[in-house]
C-alpha cells in the first residue's frame, strides 16, 4: 500500500518515477465523461428549447473545440511533469497566480457538490437509506481515493471507462426500444441561440477540464508525443462526453417531465427493475466517483499552490495532503446538501457562469506555453517570487481582467445578461470572446522585460530538476 499512496504534490516528477503511455489519458478521461452529470448537460439543451438533431450537432462541435483546448493543456504534462494550475505562475507570477487559483477551487468545490447530488441519490438507493446519507457517504469514498492518488486514479478510470462504456450500451438500446427516433430526427428546426446554447454547455464541460488536466498526465515518460498525449486525451473526452450528452438529449427528447423530476431514477429504470436496477445505480456511482475524484484532487492541488505561493513551500506530508482533501470534501458536500433540491435549475448557469473565468485563463496559459516560452519554463523559479517570474504579473493579470470584461456583454446567464444577447437572437458568444480577446492581448504584452528560460544543457540527461529547466 506504501508503493501505492502517491508521495508528490506541487513538486516536479523526476525522470525515474515517470510511467505510462499516452493511451492512459483515453481511458481517463472517456471513463470520466461517461457519467450521469454529462447526461444532464446534453439533455439541458433540450430541456432550454432545442431540437434533437441541432443539439446534438452544437453538443458535438462544442465537445470538439472545447476538448482541443483541453486537449492542449493535457499536452503540457509529460514536458514539465508539473501540475496544471502550478504552471500558470509563470504568466501571473509566483503570488499573482493566487487571482484564478481561487476561482478554480471554486469551480472544483461546485463540480465535487453537483456530482454529489447525483450519486448520492444512486448510493442512497443502493444502501436503502435517502440522499442526504448517500451524498455523505459518496463523499467519504471520494476523498479516500483522492488521498490515496495518481495510480488509483488512472485504475478507476479503466475500470469506469469499460463497465460505464458496456452500461450507456445497453442503456442506449433501451431508450431507442422506448424512442420514435425517425420523428425526432424529422422534427428539426434550426436556431442560432439554441445551437450556440448547445455549443456553450458542451464547450463549458470541457475547458472546465483544462485547470486540472496535466494533473494526470505528468507522471508520463519525458519522450511521450506531445501529439499522441493530444490525440488521445481529445479522444476520450469528446467521445466520452458526446456519447452521454446523446443520451441525454434523446432521453430529455423522450421523457420530458418524467426525466426532469428524476434524473438518476429514469436512467436506472431504464435499465430495469430489481437486480439490474442495482447495477446501474452501482454504475452511476461509479461514473461519479471517478470525475470526482479529480475535482478532489484538482481542488487540493489548486490549494496547496496557492498557500505554497506564499508560503515558499514545494513539498507535502501526506497529513496535509489528507488535510486539504479533507477541507475540499467538506466544502462540497455542504454546498451538496444545501442545494441538492434545486439541482437542475442551477447547473446550466453554474456551467456557464464557470465558463467565463476559464476561458481567459486558458488563452492566456496556452499562448503563453506554446507561442511564448516554446514549450520550456524555468522550474525552480516557479516558486522563487523574487525570480525570473516575479511575485506578481500585473501585465498578465490585467489582461485576464480585460478578457472578463470582454465576455460580459455576450453572456447570458439567469442572473445576467449582457446588452449584446439580444442582438444576437439571445445567443451566448461570451466564451469565444473569451478565448480570442486574452489571447490576442497577451501576444501582444507578454514576456516586456522577462528572459527566456534557458536551453537546457544536451549532454545532463533527463532530470529537469537538475539543471533547473524543462527540456524542450
Amino acid at each position: 500500500m506504501s508503493g501505492l499512496v502517491e508521495l508528490r504534490s506541487i513538486d516536479v516528477v523526476p525522470d525515474e518515477e515517470r510511467h505510462g503511455t499516452a493511451f492512459s489519458q483515453f481511458t481517463l478521461w472517456l471513463g470520466a465523461n461517461l457519467q450521469i452529470t454529462a447526461v444532464v448537460t446534453g439533455a439541458l439543451a433540450v430541456v432550454f428549447g432545442g431540437d434533437v438533431v441541432w443539439s446534438v450537432a452544437g453538443l458535438l462541435l462544442g465537445n470538439l473545440l472545447g476538448g482541443a483546448v483541453m486537449a492542449l493543456h493535457s499536452a503540457q504534462g509529460p514536458k514539465l511533469g508539473l501540475p496544471q494550475m502550478i504552471q500558470s505562475r509563470a504568466q501571473f507570477g509566483v503570488r499573482g497566480a493566487v487571482v484564478p487559483l481561487l476561482l478554480v477551487i471554486v469551480m472544483y468545490v461546485g463540480f465535487f457538490a453537483s456530482g454529489s447530488v447525483l450519486a448520492g441519490q444512486a448510493v442512497g438507493e443502493l444502501t436503502h437509506t435517502d440522499d442526504t446519507t448517500g451524498i455523505v457517504v459518496f463523499a467519504a469514498v471520494t476523498a479516500v481515493v483522492a488521498v490515496v492518488g495518481y495510480r488509483v486514479i488512472h485504475a478507476l478510470g479503466r475500470i469506469a471507462s469499460t463497465i460505464c462504456a458496456l452500461a450507456f450500451v445497453y442503456l442506449g438500446i433501451r431508450l431507442l426500444d422506448r424512442a420514435d427516433l425517425s420523428s425526432l430526427l424529422h422534427d428539426a428546426h434550426f436556431s442560432l441561440p439554441m445551437f450556440l446554447l448547445a455549443m456553450s454547455l458542451s464547450a463549458s464541460w470541457q475547458l472546465a477540464f483544462g485547470p486540472y488536466v496535466a494533473d494526470y498526465s505528468r507522471y508520463l515518460p519525458r519522450t511521450t508525443s506531445t501529439r499522441a498525449t493530444f490525440w488521445w486525451t481529445l479522444s476520450g473526452s469528446a467521445i466520452g462526453s458526446q456519447w452521454s450528452m446523446t443520451f441525454g438529449v434523446l432521453v430529455a427528447a423522450t421523457a420530458g417531465g418524467k426525466f426532469l423530476d428524476s434524473q438518476v431514477g429514469y436512467v436506472v429504470a431504464l435499465g430495469g427493475t430489481g437486480l439490474v436496477a442495482s447495477l446501474f445505480y452501482f454504475v452511476i456511482a461509479l461514473g461519479k466517483l471517478t470525475i470526482n475524484v479529480l475535482n478532489t484532487y484538482g481542488g487540493f492541488m489548486s490549494m496547496v499552490t496557492s498557500v505554497s505561493g506564499f508560503r515558499g513551500q514545494r513539498q507535502l506530508s501526506r497529513a496535509g495532503r489528507a488535510a486539504y482533501i479533507g477541507l475540499v470534501m467538506v466544502a462540497g458536500t455542504a454546498v451538496a446538501l444545501l442545494g441538492k433540491d434545486s439541482f437542475l435549475s442551477s447547473f446550466k448557469d453554474f456551467l456557464l457562469f464557470l465558463l467565463t473565468f476559464f476561458t481567459p485563463w486558458s488563452a492566456i496559459n496556452l499562448v503563453d506555453y506554446y507561442l511564448i516560452s516554446k514549450e520550456r519554463y524555468d522550474i525552480p523559479a516557479l516558486s522563487d517570487p523574487h525570480g525570473r517570474y516575479g511575485a506578481w504579473r500585473w501585465d498578465a493579470l490585467a489582461v485576464y481582467a480585460a478578457g472578463l470584461l470582454a465576455q460580459l456583454p455576450f453572456l447570458a446567464t439567469g442572473f445576467y445578461t449582457g446588452p449584446l444577447v439580444d442582438p444576437l437572437g439571445g445567443a451566448d458568444i461570451s466564451w469565444i470572446v473569451g478565448l480570442a480577446v486574452p489571447a490576442l492581448l497577451y501576444r501582444l504584452v507578454a514576456r516586456k522585460g522577462v528572459a527566456p528560460a534557458p536551453e537546457p544543457p544536451q549532454d545532463r540527461g533527463a532530470n529537469p530538476s537538475a539543471a533547473g529547466t524543462t527540456a524542450p
